[in-house]
């Protein structure tokens, strides 16, 4: 599963729509940003994904979850957002 990095200079229409992309094609993506203003970012992705996904009729859910990534040698903290079909 390719996970889909969030910076805080991420565009969040531009993370949007590969967020769609991956759910229209495998109905499962996984999204990680490291810091506020990236997790601020992945969030304001999620809520146009699911403007654009509604548009298909799917609709999404999201999970956070926090996991240890290592970057350079060092243990960071990030935060993984699980996207899914809503049940």
């Amino acid at each position: 599963m390719e996970v889909i990095k969030v910076s805080a200079q991420s565009r969040s229409t531009a993370v949007a729509g590969a967020i769609a992309g991956v759910m229209r094609e495998r109905r499962h993506a996984e999204v990680q940003a490291i810091g506020a203003s990236a997790v601020n970012q992945a969030i304001k992705a999620i809520a146009i994904a699911r403007d654009y996904l509604a548009l298909d009729g799917i609709q999404i859910m999201c999970v956070p979850e926090f996991v240890e990534v290592d970057i350079d040698g060092q243990e960071r903290t990030a935060v993984k957002l699980i996207i899914e079909p809503r049940p």
